[in-house]
């Protein structure tokens, strides 16, 4: 299994990037966005991730010069979705199981790859205006979370 994050240090880097702003764009990538979710909702459950992330990204991608526009940059159903998946499985384990071996197993499971969504999303409809402004649910099968 490839790791791609060694500790749960390296997690709550990514974490902390992406809050205050100063991860590297390079490493904002499919695994980060999850590696920053499972640890918000570990060690920030306070903040209501569903209300309070969507903030967080469009801050992120603002200060890394990425326009949050209707054709780039956050994307509202993706991010809601991912929410959804990463907090199902994070329940799947107890509290004390590392946070890098969860986020191990979830890039190892069908959500590690950035295709997972048109399981359930016809690409005309995740891809949509829509879909990025606001939750638009699944039009070909519903989410198992």
């Amino acid at each position: 299994m490839t790791r791609c994050y060694p500790t749960d240090a390296a997690i709550e880097r990514i974490g902390q990037g992406l809050i205050d702003r100063s991860l590297p764009k390079p490493e904002w990538t499919h695994a980060a966005h999850f590696a920053a979710t499972l640890w918000l909702l570990r060690h920030r459950p306070e903040m209501g991730l569903p209300e309070r992330l969507p903030g967080l990204i469009r801050a992120y991608n603002e200060a890394t010069g990425v326009a949050n526009t209707d054709t780039g940059g956050y994307h509202e159903t993706i991010t809601q979705a991912s929410i959804r998946a990463a907090r199902a499985l994070l329940g799947r384990y107890p509290a004390g199981r590392p946070l890098h071996e969860v986020h191990d197993d979830l890039m190892a499971s069908r959500l590690g790859d950035k295709g997972w969504l048109l399981d359930y999303w016809s690409p005309e409809r995740i891809l949509s205006v829509e879909a990025r402004r606001t939750w638009v649910g699944p039009d070909l099968k519903a989410l198992p979370f």
